[in-house]
């Protein structure tokens, strides 16, 4: 679960057709083949729209999508084990946390939601500056939770 589309997967019309996308696999411990495997990934934007360019880069989405149809599309994911909350504006529509909690403190914090939900920082080029400053997302987190997909898509396997 993320945020919107930017202007690579705008264009493309590809989820994570970009930088954040190669570092967003790369953190999950996939390759493009199952990362865009429909059967065992399910890639969900708070907005299926391009929200347009602000000052400093990509629009949030818009505010109405989410509430206008998530709820009800999810619903229709019946076997979702994982859960990853990817960007502040996802981690605020699932997590609800209070406005006072940074993105440092949601993040530190996962081992709340583990091993179903994971809140994750936005894995765009421009968040390298806040994950050389939050080292635990990668050293402690990212490892916890490539095991988590390993284990998870194996007995998917299996069965």
């Amino acid at each position: 679960m993320a945020q919107a589309p930017g202007t690579a997967v705008h264009a493309t019309g590809i989820p994570f057709n970009d930088p954040s996308g190669d570092r967003l696999r790369n953190w999950m411990g996939l390759d493009k083949e199952t990362f865009y495997d429909a059967e065992k990934i399910a890639l969900v934007p708070m907005g299926f729209c391009y929200p347009g360019r602000g000052k400093g880069g990509d629009l949030p989405p818009r505010p109405e999508c989410a509430p206008a149809w998530r709820a009800q599309l999810l619903s229709h994911l019946s076997q979702v084990e994982l859960t990853m909350v990817i960007g502040r504006y996802a981690i605020d529509w699932h997590l609800r946390p209070s406005a006072a909690s940074t993105l440092s403190q949601i993040v530190g914090g996962w081992q709340q939601h583990w091993p179903n939900i994971v809140p994750l920082p936005h894995p765009s080029p421009r968040n390298t500056r806040w994950l050389r400053r939050n080292p635990a997302v990668e050293a402690e987190l990212v490892p916890r939770l490539r095991l988590r997909i390993a284990t998870l898509l194996s007995s998917a396997c299996q069965t």
